[in-house]
């Protein structure tokens, strides 16, 4: 039986190095599951993983895509199945790793059947996001499918508009099409998660968010300007820059709030991951009690 690893855990983790060394251990490849890297146009303030890194084991989704592109989760699911398919003929043992649980859980457990939606709704409610701001986005999302609002990451716009758009044109909560009934893969699954105390998670948080405006964040987000309207630039790191672009806001200021944000998000990534128990936790930097653990789970 082929065997997936799913590497998860907060951002600024480690989750990249563990990945390479495992997958140089294996003599295998990764597969990405972080639903900002897929965009080839943003690099500096997503955190790719760096040239050097990408030499040295193969990865996939890492700029796979462009931000005029629309790449849903259910699209990763299928892509990232049949690209599966191909790579477990070469390989026993693939590494899937990243921060986006809803991306995970596509590959891992599938996805329901998802209403079709009125796009005259859609159309609305990115109307509402551009004139009234996320914050009016979240209140409507979280009085009208709070169980959904708590899964979500609430500092992505598309992702909330996504919910508010089915309940309001299907009556019926986005949550309640999100089933925990799995479909069964073709492969093992074994799932590791690194995580560490709050206050060191915090501070590489803030040293990652300083180094990223130290290697050109500013002129990355400048570049993009042309697509700002895009969902995908509608996220942490690149709405702050825009802000301050327009004056609305001080560099310092902006700063702060990348890495207040970007703190907000890996907790809920926390929240998200801690929920499936039958993921393992190790500390960063454990590598080998990670690596003694797999062994044991991979005959």
């Amino acid at each position: 039986m082929k065997t997936l690893i799913v590497v998860v855990g907060p951002t600024a983790i480690g989750k990249t190095a563990l990945a390479i060394e495992l997958a140089q251990r294996y003599q295998t490849e990764i597969i990405s599951a972080d639903s900002r890297q897929f965009f080839k146009e943003m690099s500096i303030g997503t955190a790719k993983p760096s040239v050097e890194e990408l030499a040295a084991a193969p990865h996939h989704f890492i700029g796979s895509h462009s931000v005029n592109q629309f790449f849903s989760t259910g699209d990763f699911e299928v892509q990232a199945l049949a690209l599966m398919e191909q790579l477990f003929q070469q390989h026993n043992v693939l590494i899937m790793v990243g921060g986006s649980g809803l991306y995970i859980n596509a590959v891992c457990n599938g996805l329901d059947d998802m209403p079709e939606i009125d796009l005259n709704v859609r159309e609305k409610l990115n109307q509402q996001f551009t004139t009234e701001g996320i914050d009016a986005i979240r209140r409507q999302l979280a009085a009208l499918d709070p169980a959904y609002f708590e899964k979500v990451d609430q500092s992505n716009p598309q992702r909330m508009i996504r919910g508010l758009e089915v309940v309001l044109s299907t009556g019926q909560k986005l949550s309640s099409f999100l089933t925990s009934n799995k479909k069964q893969r073709p492969f093992n699954i074994v799932k590791v998660g690194l995580n560490t105390d709050r206050a060191q998670l915090y501070a590489q948080i803030n040293h990652r968010v300083d180094k990223m405006v130290d290697v050109g964040l500013i002129d990355e987000v400048k570049s993009l300007l042309p697509y700002r309207e895009l969902n995908a630039l509608k996220t942490v790191g690149y709405s702050e820059i825009f802000d301050y672009l327009d004056g609305t806001t001080d560099l310092t200021t902006a700063i702060d709030k990348i890495k207040q944000n970007t703190r907000r998000f890996a907790k809920r990534q926390l929240t998200w991951f801690k929920k499936d128990l039958d993921t393992v936790w190790f500390e960063p930097g454990k590598n080998e009690e990670v690596i003694q653990f797999l062994a044991q789970q991979i005959s």
